[in-house]
Order: C-alpha cells, then structure tokens, then sequence
C-alpha cells in the first residue's frame, strides 16, 4: 500500500465493509446490484477513490471468492475477515488491523448505494489540518448521524477495544462525540439492508 499526503495535511484510507451475507436480501451485499446492473461493490469503491481517499482497503466475508472476481481489475487492498459471521465489529478489526500506514481511516458500507464520491468528500473536510490522526466525524442526513465515518488514528484503539458483535464503533462514538458533517443535500444515507433490491 502506497499512500501520500495532500492538502489535508495526511494520509487517509478508506475502509470499505462488504463482508455480510445479506439474509435480509438472500445474496451477498458484496454481490449486490442496481437494476441496471451496476454493483455496489465497484460503486462504492469508487466513491471512496474519486472522494479522496489516498488508498482502499476492502474488507469482505460472504461470497469472498466471487467478490474479488469483481474487484480483479480495481486498484484496491482486499482482505477476508475470517470470523465475519461474528458482526460488523469483525470487519471493522479486520481493516484496521490490516493498516500499517495512514494518518485516518475513513469507514464506508457497500449497502449505502446512493452515497458517493461528493459525501466522501465532504466528510474528509473534517480532516484538521494539524494532526490528521486526532480526526472523528462522521455523515449526517437531516442530523441524523450516518457513514461514512473518519476515525483517525489516535482512535484506533478505542474503537477496536469497544467494537463487540455487529456494533462496530457505535459504542466508541456514542462516548466519544463526532463532528457531524451535513450530507442531506447530496444523499439519503438510508442503507438498504431491509428494502427489496434487484441483483
């Protein structure tokens, strides 16, 4: 992994969890599409590069074998959670734990298909320009709290100390208060975990 510092005074790498089995939806979020096709695995990453983020890293679980298939030609780190059944919070150690570089990490879900590169860029605007590892904010939707969320590196340990079955960094953050970055002008936020797709 090869990652440079830009104008936000650091390095970031976006963190992309896909590794869920989508009961919910009966197929893989990974192997997720839209009805005309485009997947939200390459949709995603893509908002993670265009948006800013130095390098990705792609976390999966469910269906890994044919989720990297996908991602052959994409210029991203992948990487398997080898106890994804236990939750969100298995993916979340497994990325972080995989980053040897990088001054923040930047949390992104493959089930939020209409957030893309503009909020990505946006939540890395967050990024304080003095110590980038001391960076936590997080997605907004109408105040609602939402993803992507940057986590830099001081809060590392927190978070992965905290992270317990499909919570993730829910804890950590709840007593550790992020800023909120404002995206409901650019997307919903809304994941589709519960809603009928097309694959």
């Amino acid at each position: 992994m090869t990652l440079s510092s830009d104008t936000r005074g650091g390095s970031t790498v976006g963190i992309l969890l896909a590794a869920g089995e989508g009961r919910r939806m009966g197929r893989p979020k990974a192997l997720m599409s839209d009805p005309d096709g485009t997947s939200w695995l390459l949709r995603a990453c893509a908002a993670l590069d265009v948006g800013g983020c130095d390098a990705v890293t792609v976390v999966l679980g469910a269906a890994a074998a044919e989720a990297r298939e996908l991602l052959a030609d994409v210029p991203v780190d992948v990487i398997v959670a080898p106890d994804w059944r236990s939750g969100m919070s298995a993916s979340l150690r497994a990325g972080l734990g995989f980053l040897v570089e990088g001054d923040a990490a930047l949390l992104h879900l493959v089930d939020l298909p209409d957030v893309g590169s503009e909020v990505v860029a946006r939540v890395l605007t967050a990024t304080p320009a003095g110590d980038p590892r001391a960076a936590l904010a997080r997605a907004a939707y109408a105040g609602v709290p939402g993803h992507p969320v940057l986590l830099g590196r001081h809060h590392w340990p927190g978070v992965l100390s905290s992270a317990a079955g499909d919570q993730g960094a829910r804890r950590y953050l709840a007593e550790h208060p992020p800023e909120l970055v404002e995206c409901g002008d650019l997307a919903t936020g809304v994941d589709v975990d519960h809603l009928p797709a097309s694959s």
